[in-house]
C-alpha cells in the first residue's frame, strides 16, 4: 500500500509559476512510476506527466509540454510538479497518483494506477 499527499495548490494569475508537491508512505517505490493527472469541472480527469522512479523517464500531456516539469526527489519520496507559464485552462483540482509501472502505451490511463491523492486545487484566473 501506498498513500499519497498533495501539497502547493493555489490561486495564480495567468503567466504565473506554482509547485505541486507529492509525498507517498508506505510501501518502497522501486519499479514503480509516479504521475499527475488533472480534473476540470465537468470534464474527464486527464493525463498531465508521468515519471518513472528507476531512472527518471518522464512523460508529458501535449498540453502542458515545455511549460511543465516533473521530477523526484528519491530520499524524500516526493513527486514535483513545477508549472510555468499557467494558463486559465490550466485550471483544475490535480492529483497525484501511483502504481506499478504502467506499460507506456498505457501509462496515460488513469485505470493503470493503484495509488491516488486527494487531490489539490490549481485555479489560474485570467
Amino acid at each position: 500500500q501506498v498513500q499519497l499527499v498533495e501539497s502547493g495548490g493555489g490561486l495564480v494569475q495567468a503567466g504565473g509559476s506554482l509547485r505541486l508537491s507529492c509525498t507517498a508512505s508506505g510501501s518502497t517505490l522501486t519499479n514503480y512510476a509516479m504521475g499527475w493527472f488533472r480534473q476540470a469541472p465537468g470534464k474527464e480527469r486527464e493525463f498531465v506527466a508521468m515519471i518513472r522512479w528507476n531512472g527518471g523517464i518522464t512523460a508529458y500531456a501535449d498540453s502542458v509540454k515545455g511549460r511543465f516539469t516533473i521530477s523526484r526527489d528519491t530520499a524524500k519520496k516526493t513527486s514535483y510538479l513545477d508549472m510555468a507559464s499557467l494558463k486559465p485552462e490550466d485550471t483544475a483540482v490535480y492529483y497525484c497518483t501511483s502504481g506499478p509501472r504502467p506499460i507506456t502505451s498505457n501509462q496515460r490511463n488513469p485505470g493503470a494506477y493503484a495509488y491516488w491523492g486527494q487531490g489539490t486545487q490549481v485555479t489560474v484566473s485570467s
